[in-house]
């Protein structure tokens, strides 16, 4: 009999032992689980943060789209090959430049007038050289007198009428030439680039007011800038 209470004893014992190590196991398991949650918690935070400073660094190593020195960047050789072009009168290569759905339209004055200034497509572009019909391209500053001219006459006056190809500044998305007219390019030409091609003057005694500017109007379809505006700009009363 006492070799059996002996023998409960010791099983009891025995229970009991187990019973205190599975629950010191169990408090242990929460108490180690619950900072390396929080841990977790933290760890995540700072990469966040590591990430966002990387992506800002990486945007201030890169220039910025809005900039004239990004800009520059991506259209000044295609603005000047278009340019010379003009200066050329070689209308095929410049009708290769347009746009092929948009064509392009010619601005006699710095204000934009979509309701009157003429377009032509591309394939229009090409016969210019050779068109002697006259067209009606709007209205002469101070006189108000309706502009009929054929292109020759009108390429002479309001696109090429000074060496632009030299010109004294170049501006990218950056107007140059003020006068006292509205200017409406960015307005009518969103999400555009427009190469201005500037002089501030010519003779001395004017003071400026006999500045002249060339802008030309780029457009992107896919993966090319194409030609969809040329302004002539002056000086207007």
């Amino acid at each position: 009999m006492k070799r059996k209470f002996i023998v409960m004893l010791l099983l009891f014992a025995l229970i009991f032992t187990s019973t205190a190590c599975t629950s010191l196991q169990q408090n242990s398991g929460k108490g180690n689980g619950k900072p390396s949650q929080n841990t977790g918690k933290l760890d995540n935070k700072n990469t966040n943060k590591g990430t966002r400073n990387n992506d800002l660094n990486d945007k201030d190593n890169m220039p910025r789209a809005n900039t004239e020195e990004y800009i520059k960047s991506i259209i000044e050789k295609r603005s000047f090959d278009v340019l010379t072009a003009i200066k050329n009168y070689d209308m095929e290569k410049l009708a290769d430049a347009v746009h092929p759905d948009k064509g392009i339209r010619f601005s006699p004055y710095g204000y934009v007038d979509v309701n009157n200034d003429l377009v032509f497509t591309a394939e229009k572009v090409k016969n210019l050289a050779v068109d002697s019909k006259k067209y009606f391209w709007g209205h002469y500053d101070g006189s108000g007198e309706p502009i009929i001219l054929n292109f020759s006459d009108y390429y002479k006056k309001f696109i090429y009428d000074v060496d632009f190809v030299n010109a004294e500044q170049v501006g990218y998305n950056k107007t140059l030439g003020h006068g006292n007219s509205l200017n409406n390019n960015f307005e009518v030409y969103k999400n555009s680039i427009i190469v201005e091609y500037y002089f501030s003057g010519f003779d001395p005694q004017y003071e400026g007011m006999d500045w002249k500017s060339l802008r030309l109007v780029f457009e992107k379809k896919n993966d090319t800038w194409y030609l969809v505006g040329i302004i002539h700009d002056q000086w207007t009363s």
